[in-house]
């Protein structure tokens, strides 16, 4: 609260508006949010722990209230296979958001934003035909998911090839929920703030963009190749930016 009292009203409104943003992500591609989000987030404050909390009690809150009524329609099996992989190298990454000094952790959320804006605006599909690329996009995309919560393109794209297209955004969300529970035990154990008071006041305007992205799904779907180049050019800008901004100025 201290922190969110100490900024600006621009900053604020700048706040409010990227809750909508990552909100709409998540519910309209089922990932992403805080792989599109974090990096803008960072613009307006630059600590990564104070973001990630927030980030994973939202994503909490609207996997739970998605799969209240669709939880059996989830892949059970390869969910628990996956999760054999995916959830020692989250703990390896939350060790690594700990101890990392801030620039270098900073420097890690831009450098895979910028890797995964490119991939989008290129129309590069990360693709696995093998069960040994699969475990090591998912070992990946766990720690990525650890240090940073931006793991979940790496993850979806194992989950793709194994889970069937009806199953495929239910598993996923039960995925993200496996992982950030883990995350947020972490940081309470070891006494990082979890942020859970700005977590509620941001809860509205997250919420006006999960609505919105929940209506805009299948538009989203129809028109994938040209929602990723729009969003993968936005975001290569804004990490270029972040990038210089860490290390030149």
């Amino acid at each position: 609260m201290d922190v969110l009292q100490s900024f600006s009203f621009y900053q604020l409104m700048c706040i409010a508006l990227l809750f909508i943003w990552t909100g709409f992500v998540r519910s309209g591609l089922g990932f992403g949010g805080a792989a599109l989000g974090l990096p803008l987030l960072l613009f307006v404050y630059d600590q990564a722990i104070f973001w990630m909390p927030i980030i994973g009690l939202h994503l909490l809150f609207f996997s739970a209230l998605t799969l209240r009524t669709r939880i059996n329609k989830v892949d059970t099996a390869y969910l628990k296979k996956s999760m054999v992989i995916i959830l020692p190298f989250t703990l390896i990454g939350i060790a690594g958001l700990i101890t990392l000094p801030t620039h270098w952790l900073l420097s890690f959320i831009y450098g895979v934003a910028l890797l995964y804006s490119l991939l989008w605006l290129f129309d590069i599909a990360v693709q696995s035909h093998s069960q040994f690329i699969d475990h090591c996009l998912l070992a990946v995309g766990g720690y990525v998911a650890g240090t940073s919560l931006t793991g979940a393109p790496l993850i979806a794209a194992v989950f793709i090839r194994n889970v069937s297209a009806p199953l495929l955004r239910n598993t996923l969300f039960v995925t993200w929920f496996v992982i950030v529970s883990l995350k947020l035990s972490v940081f309470w154990a070891i006494g990082v703030a979890l942020q859970w008071q700005t977590a509620i006041l941001l809860l509205p305007v997250a919420a006006a963009g999960h609505y919105l992205g929940l209506k805009a799904h299948e538009y989203i779907l129809r028109n994938t190749i040209l929602f990723k180049r729009v969003i993968g050019f936005i975001l290569a800008f804004i990490s270029l930016l972040g990038l210089i901004k860490v290390w030149w100025l």
